[in-house]
């Protein structure tokens, strides 16, 4: 594949910063990099806890399941092929590769010498100085405690073993397997200028992609023709922004061969808020995805899957694997829902307007970066009547209806967005010139300094007179509120306004089971079953055009939506999406 060949030979041909064992350090006379970069190494190196690094274990049973998915199983000749894993950790996989290559390779007649056979069998990083040693040692332990003698034994673990930033360190030759549990880090715990370099280097880094995103990107262009990538990680990347680089690589050079949602199964050593899932990724063409959906953590089990999962038996309902076409497109989100859900929505994509198409408009509230300056109770801020404008919290619309606590936000903007002239409001720029210490602290006022009394979000008054539905972003049932137009929302709540559709027809629309299937199709849930009704998700959601529904339908819709009674809601949208029996069963009831 050319593109995975150009970008490996561009790599190998740079000169990269890495710590290879304990008895061969960083050598700074040969690094290119920084200062800066190689104090951000060091310092992840010898002082990042647990957070900062992404480290979180997998169970040993989880462990076999994922080598047995990407068929590193010892009835083959594991010590003629090379695996990779990209951050080894407390060696959860470490410990089972090499057992399952030290038995393929005592089954081999033909052996020749043991470290001359595996010595370039393995390759696996870590960066952390203390659990790079620690591992190091564990290895050592185990292959001595198989018999193998002390000397071949620190020999080959230390040509195993790499200590280093794996996405700054080149490798030589393919690999046919890379496996393992890439780290959870979010951009803002990685320092800058090491975030700049990993930017300059890959280009699934995008948004706010998290870190593991460039350890699967530099994965995959490492694999050989026919390799297989196994990992475990958070499956955010496979329907947000973030991941729509990485979703188009391997939509154009690789096949997503097996998917297993892990979501609310003991996958790990602790519990993670991240929703988990298992991708087999394979260098070769294009082809259907098999999937299993939350699997029973015992060995047995996990055992029979992996065969399912490789296609090594026929999938019938017994199985609980099912079979998707077409998974992968371009950037588009990966739907990997039931394929009976999936049908639905393709056809309510194919036929109708997104909302947004249809004439309603999606925004978020204001965040101000300093709540307790610029919101608070009108009598006590001392500043211009029209400057203080009334704010609805979350915490108003807990009942399903507006119950204003009477907060209101300081807004420093015109009606059209531009600042204001604080010399045109001396109570409010008597107030916000008082409290200029805290609020230059934040961000955007360190940005652009004159603008240091801006809140962070600009605010557009005129939003706040006009009718709207509020949504909470994080909810396990949809939470859709209307507010009548005097008020503005804050920064936790998702506003939807419309010239052309009825907003108590749209709130029974958004409290239906077709908006929770749009929902629960494009978005991760969160711990707890937790849904996003994020902008980008809701932006998902189709209508046909208001001008287009019947009379008696408007009329049904608009009664729902006053009601909020959710079985009235469903009855009028699976009338109004012309749902079959079938798929009103599909999507969670048929509307009585």
């Amino acid at each position: 594949m050319k593109l995975r060949e150009q970008n490996r030979d561009k790599r190998s041909q740079s000169v990269f910063s890495s710590f290879l064992t304990d008895r061969n350090p960083i050598d700074t006379r040969k690094n290119v990099f920084s200062p800066e970069i190689i104090s951000a190494l060091h310092k992840l190196a010898n002082e990042a806890g647990i957070e900062s690094r992404g480290a979180v274990f997998t169970r040993p049973e989880v462990v076999r399941f994922i080598l047995d998915l990407v068929c590193y199983t010892s009835d083959r000749k594991l010590h003629r092929r090379r695996i990779l894993e990209p951050s080894f950790g407390g060696a959860d996989f470490l410990r089972e590769i090499v057992t399952r290559l030290f038995e393929s390779w005592k089954s081999d007649p033909h052996r020749g010498n043991m470290v001359d056979d595996l010595r370039d069998a393995i390759r696996a990083v870590e960066l952390h100085e203390e659990t790079f040693t620690k591992t190091r040692q564990a290895l050592i332990a185990l292959l001595t405690n198989i018999h193998v003698s002390e000397e071949n034994a620190v020999s080959l673990v230390d040509s195993w073993l790499v200590k280093g930033d794996y996405l700054l360190l080149p490798f030589k030759g393919d690999f046919d397997y890379v496996v393992g549990n890439p780290p959870y880090v979010r951009q803002d715990l990685i320092p800058e200028a090491l975030i700049s370099e990993y930017r300059r280097r890959y280009n699934t880094i995008y948004d706010r992609a998290d870190l593991y995103i460039p350890f699967i990107e530099k994965s995959l262009l490492l694999l050989s023709k026919g390799g297989r990538l196994g990992f475990i990680c958070a499956d955010r990347w496979m329907k947000n922004r973030y991941g729509e680089r990485l979703r188009n690589l391997v939509s154009e050079h690789f096949h997503l061969s097996v998917y297993i949602d892990m979501y609310g199964t003991p996958a790990f050593l602790s519990e993670v808020a991240a929703y988990p899932a298992i991708t087999v990724i394979v260098n070769e063409g294009t082809g259907p995805t098999r999937a299993a959906y939350r699997p029973e953590i015992e060995k047995s089990v996990l055992k029979k899957l992996a065969k399912d999962l490789l296609g090594n038996t026929p999938v019938t309902e017994d199985t609980g694997v099912r079979v998707l076409a077409k998974v992968t497109d371009g950037h588009e989100p990966w739907l990997l829902g039931s394929t009976d859900q999936v049908n639905i929505i393709r056809r309510l994509e194919r036929d109708l307007p997104t909302i947004e198409e249809a004439g309603c408009r999606i925004g978020i509230g204001v965040a101000t970066g300093a709540d307790g300056i610029f919101i608070g109770n009108p009598d006590a801020l001392d500043i211009e009547e029209d400057r203080k404008l009334p704010l609805v919290q979350t915490r108003d619309i807990l009942t399903g209806t507006v119950k204003w606590r009477g907060q209101v936000v300081v807004n420093p903007f015109e009606d059209n967005g531009t600042l204001v002239d604080l010399d045109n409001y001396p109570k409010l720029a008597r107030y916000l010139r008082a409290k200029k210490k805290d609020i230059s602290k934040r961000h955007c006022a360190q940005k652009v300094p004159s603008n240091w009394y801006r809140t962070i979000d600009r605010i557009y008054a005129p939003i706040a007179r006009k009718p709207k539905l509020l949504i909470p972003d994080i909810k396990g049932e949809a939470h859709v509120v209307y507010e009548s137009g005097n008020l503005y929302p804050h920064h936790n709540l998702y506003y939807i306004t419309s010239k052309h559709w009825n907003l108590r027809a749209l709130q029974a629309v958004l409290l239906s089971e077709v908006t929770r299937l749009f929902l629960s199709t494009y978005s991760t849930p969160m711990r707890g079953g937790y849904l996003r009704f994020q902008a980008q998700y809701l932006r998902r959601l189709r209508i046909p055009l208001w001008k287009d529904v019947p009379v008696d339908l408007k009329k049904q819709l608009i009664a729902a939506g006053k009601s909020r009674d959710i079985r009235e809601c469903n009855r009028a949208a699976f009338l109004l999406y012309r749902l079959t029996e079938d798929e009103q069963s599909a999507i969670g009831g048929n509307g009585e």
